[in-house]
This record gives structure tokens, C-alpha cells and sequence, in this order.
């Protein structure tokens, strides 16, 4: 690449309205970047990666084969990686020192304007970007038990589809054959029974109360029991109190 011409990018990710929301954050934080292809899965990526070898790949971890860590083994020098993954704190610091940066889905503006500076700045010190093959392997082994829990919902409205982090639910509540997710300011619908969901979201994150209701630990504001020892939650920013069974008492008394 000369120093006339402008960055180029790749972008991987398996859900398009991820891909797509991240095309429009680099367009607001970058705007001299061109996306030159966006695709959705490994084999793909590494299609247009050997075509157009772009300046920087955006690639999502979990996407069907191969997966983004399997095409970082196949990254050059000349490559930045970000890495593009829906893991929390807790596992992203192996991401350091695998790739230019990493980004925790759903994606900030905020956070994507300090990945582009870092970017930047790799960019214009001209440094090699060369992955360490043992470094890839020991983070797929690191990544390959861990749970993928569940860190955005995709919520339909017509033909528009809205992300959600599942960190902005204040609790869920079944309805029917679907859920209500629950917010500070409005409620979704998700096709997703409650069953479903509770063997997707973060347990040390969110307990099931009852049959039919999760509760984000979060956003509980006190647990109270009432006359017959049954304990009543109250939350910081909803005004329900949502009702915990017999069954699910016990998570109240170690708080």
C-alpha cells in the first residue's frame, strides 16, 4: 500500500445487522476507510483477504468455519487484526496480545473511536502486525470450553432489526411462546422462550426467579421477604416488584 492511497478494511461477522452497525460506526470514526468487503463467514473472509489484502480485518470469533481465529493464522504482517467478540472483561485480555485491539459486541461509538486512534497510530509507525501462531492456538484452546453466553438480543420491528445488550435488561418475563426483555425505559418482545434464554444468559449474572421470570442481579435494588417467607424484589429503575418462588429463595439468602 502506498502512502497515497486510502486504508482499506475487511469486515467478518456472522449476523449482518452487527456487520452492518459496525460499517456505520467506521464510517463515523474513520471516514478515510474503505470497507473494501463484508462478509459473514470464515471461508469467505479468507477469500477476500488473499484478493484485497486490506489494510485492517475486523473479524468476529465465533462465525461458521473457519472461525476468526483461524483466519488471523492467515493474516500477514502487513495486516492489522481486531478482534470482534461477544466474550466479556473476563476473557478479552488475551485478545491484547493477539491482535492491534479487540471489541466486545454490541459495539460503542465510543470504544470504536479509540480502536480506530490505536489504528491509526499502528498505521502511521508502519509496525508489523505479524501474529504469533502459538499465541492463536493457546487462545482457541483458552476459548474453546468457555461458554458462550448470550450478550445482545435481536429484536424485530417490521422489517428493521434493533440489538439490545442483554446488560440493559432489567429482567425478562415469559409471554407466552416468547419474552419480554424488560429495559429501564420500554419492554421487547424476543422469539426466544424463557427456557431458552435462561440456558443462554450469564448465571452469575442472571437468576431465574420463577418458572416464568429472569432477573438481572444488577438491577435489583433490594430483596425483601414477605409474611409468609417469600422473598419480593424490588428494582433501581423499573417499578414492578417481581415475586420469587419457593424454589428460588435460596439465592436471596447468601446475597
Amino acid at each position: 500500500m502506498s502512502g497515497t492511497e486510502p486504508p482499506s478494511a475487511l469486515v467478518a461477522d456472522d449476523e449482518p445487522a452487527l456487520r452492518a452497525d459496525l460499517e456505520r460506526l467506521l464510517a463515523d470514526a474513520w471516514p478515510e476507510l474503505v470497507v473494501a468487503a463484508s462478509v459473514g463467514d470464515g471461508a469467505a473472509a479468507l477469500e477476500a483477504f488473499e484478493r484485497l489484502q486490506p489494510d485492517v480485518v475486523f473479524l468476529d470469533i465465533r462465525m461458521p468455519p473457519p472461525s476468526g481465529l483461524e483466519v488471523a493464522r492467515r493474516v500477514g504482517p502487513d495486516t492489522a487484526v481486531v478482534f470482534v467478540t461477544a466474550y466479556d472483561e473476563h476473557a478479552v485480555e488475551a485478545f491484547e496480545r493477539a491482535a492491534v485491539d479487540y471489541l466486545v459486541k454490541p459495539v460503542s461509538a465510543a470504544r470504536l473511536r479509540e480502536s480506530v486512534e490505536r489504528l491509526q497510530r499502528w498505521r502511521a509507525g508502519r509496525r508489523s502486525a505479524r501474529l504469533e501462531p502459538r499465541t492463536i492456538e493457546a487462545l482457541m484452546r483458552r476459548l474453546a470450553d468457555a461458554p458462550a453466553y448470550l450478550h445482545w438480543l435481536r429484536v424485530g420491528h417490521g422489517e428493521r432489526v434493533e440489538l439490545v445488550a442483554v446488560e440493559d435488561v432489567c429482567f425478562f418475563r415469559a409471554d407466552h411462546k416468547y419474552t419480554a426483555a424488560v429495559t429501564r425505559e420500554t419492554e421487547h418482545l424476543v422469539r426466544t422462550s424463557i427456557t431458552e434464554l435462561a440456558a443462554r444468559l450469564d448465571p452469575e449474572r442472571f437468576w431465574r426467579i420463577h418458572r416464568g421470570g429472569i432477573v438481572n442481579v444488577a438491577a435489583i435494588r433490594a430483596a425483601r421477604r414477605d409474611v409468609r417467607g417469600r422473598y419480593r424484589l424490588t428494582l433501581k429503575d423499573r417499578p414492578e416488584v417481581l415475586r420469587v418462588s419457593a424454589a428460588y429463595g435460596h439465592l436471596f439468602r447468601r446475597m
